[in-house]
């Protein structure tokens, strides 16, 4: 990830070795050099915690995601306070930390000003202690005063601001407030092993408190016929009312319930009602091409597997009927899922959350219809693009979930260095891989069958304008209507758009379901 503009332009910039030793402060503010030189909130995040004790983690994580969030607003808040500007980039780290404390985690005065120049001193930046106690002791003179002037305006980078304005101008307010809050925790409760009713009794057993959050989903699905189908599909999740650790949550290991946003919920549960539609169709169409009695699935990008392991408890819960042949000698349908991603590592992590889940080949294997999970490691762009054209090489895939790689503008509130990381080029790079995963994946499916085509971005480029491009270069691919019986989301001439705006509410997702028809 190529730095942003702020940092590469300072004359001193941040190294990248992450060491961490020293003062709790110190420690964060090298986890936050360690961001701005390019490095992720998720790989820094456990070694800052893991060198912490016990008591000091909560402060840790609370300054460092505090600092990230109020991030731009910090810094413009500072040019305003600094007679000069500010060119190294420690001494501008360890000033914002200092704000932080002052005027968003109740840091006694005293405290925060002294061990503030303190860290300055010990990150090996005594000359600059002098200028961090002056404006930090002017700011603790009338907090309210700066507090005020630091969340008048956006915590984003001017370029993103930009775009939202254009994109969203009427939430743009309330969008750019939205983003630089935290998150509410969301259960996905595995409806193979029991009830979102049942587990939220458990959770009270163990004193946690959560609402069932229930989304409704409305559908004018398309057989193979020009007739449409209105249906709805409801999809429950559980809201904590406080955030939680894992190891915290009744039978969290044995797979009964996992983390996931309430949006990203939707995913797993529209791609799989769409293939029932297909099913449906195909039961009574006698030109149907799936005449292997076997169904073939495909979840792109499907790493860290959050979404493929939600479509494989559907799949293995008793909700999911396979259509059956009616002869003699019919036998229950094969489902075969391929996982696809491009990086060994996350490939790693799908391998571990579906063992958590009990969803590992080996476990499938015994459940009673016949699944076969294939999870590879390759780059969806090209994965098998280059095939010869022949009968063996036809198209295979009944159903394709697409979590397409975006910029991940909609999850700002879980990953706040996302406002540090991207940059404005990104979204033109981003777009253009989008198109091309498209472009190799779509002869791949079948006709008749569905992609649904979902990313966490909230910019229209990545999203509606990717599927308007899409559709307008495929006679073959047609738009589903996501109908006004949505709950969710904000209509768009191609599929709905979730934005993270409610601090009650899910992330920023973007839906659009594609059917493919004959050519």
């Amino acid at each position: 990830m190529r730095q942003n503009s702020t940092v590469s332009n300072n004359k001193h910039k941040p190294s990248s070795n992450l060491i961490m030793s020293g003062s709790v402060r110190v420690r964060v503010i090298r986890t936050l050099l360690a961001i701005q030189n390019g490095q992720s909130l998720s790989s820094v995040l456990d070694p800052l915690l893991n060198s912490l004790h016990d008591g000091d983690k909560g402060f840790a994580h609370a300054l460092l995601l505090t600092t990230l969030r109020q991030w731009h607003a910090l810094s413009r808040l500072l040019d305003s306070l600094a007679d000069n500007p500010i060119d190294e980039i420690e001494v501008r780290t360890t000033l914002q930390v200092g704000l932080v404390q002052l005027l968003y985690l109740e840091v006694a005065d005293h405290a925060a000003i002294h061990e503030t120049v303190e860290t300055a001193k010990e990150i090996g930046f005594a000359h600059s202690t002098g200028l961090v106690n002056a404006i930090l002791r002017k700011v603790a003179k009338n907090p309210n005063k700066f507090r005020k002037k630091c969340n008048k305006n956006h915590s984003l980078p001017n370029w993103l601001a930009y775009q939202l304005k254009q994109d969203w101008s009427e939430q743009y307010a309330s969008l750019t407030q939205g983003l630089r809050q935290p998150a509410p925790m969301f259960l996905r409760v595995n409806s193979a092993v029991t009830s979102v009713e049942d587990y939220q009794n458990a959770l009270y057993g163990a004193e946690i408190d959560a609402d069932i959050v229930e989304l409704t989903s409305g559908f004018a699905l398309a057989g193979l016929s020009e007739t449409t189908t209105s249906t709805t599909l409801l999809t429950k999740g559980l809201r904590l009312h406080q955030s939680t650790a894992v190891n915290a949550l009744p039978h969290f290991s044995e797979g009964v319930a996992s983390v996931q946003d309430m949006h990203a919920q939707l995913a797993a549960p529209i791609i799989n009602k769409a293939l029932m539609a297909k099913l449906g169709t195909e039961a009574i169409n006698t030109d149907s091409d799936n005449t292997d009695n076997e169904l073939h699935l495909l979840d792109a990008c499907a790493a860290p597997g959050g979404k493929l392991a939600h479509w494989l408890e559907l799949i293995n819960s008793d909700s999911f009927h396979v259509k059956q042949d009616t002869s003699e000698s019919s036998t229950a349908s094969d489902i075969k899922i391929t996982a696809i991603d491009n990086e060994a590592p996350r490939i790693e992590r799908v391998h571990d959350n579906l063992q958590r889940l009990n969803l590992s080949q080996h476990e499938l294997k015994q459940a009673e219809k016949n699944i076969a999970l294939n999870v590879v490691c390759a780059d969806a762009t090209r994965w098998q693009g280059d095939r010869k054209k022949s009968a063996k090489n036809q198209p295979v895939f009944d159903a394709i979930l697409l979590d397409s790689p975006c910029t991940a503008t909609g999850v700002i509130r879980r990953h706040p260095d996302i406002s540090i990381l991207r940059t404005e080029e990104d979204i033109e790079q981003t777009v253009l891989l989008q198109a091309d995963i498209l472009h190799n994946l779509w002869p791949q499916l079948k006709v008749g069958g569905y992609l649904l085509y979902v990313t966490c971005s909230i910019l229209k480029q990545e999203n509606v304008e990717q599927m308007q491009g899409f559709i307008s270069h495929h006679d073959n691919a047609v738009a589903i209507e996501l109908t006004e019986d949505c709950s969710w989301g904000i209509e768009q001439e191609v599929g709905r758009q979730c934005l993270p705006i409610d601090s009650e509410g899910g992330d920023g997702f973007y839906y659009a379901l594609l059917h493919k028809t004959a050519e």
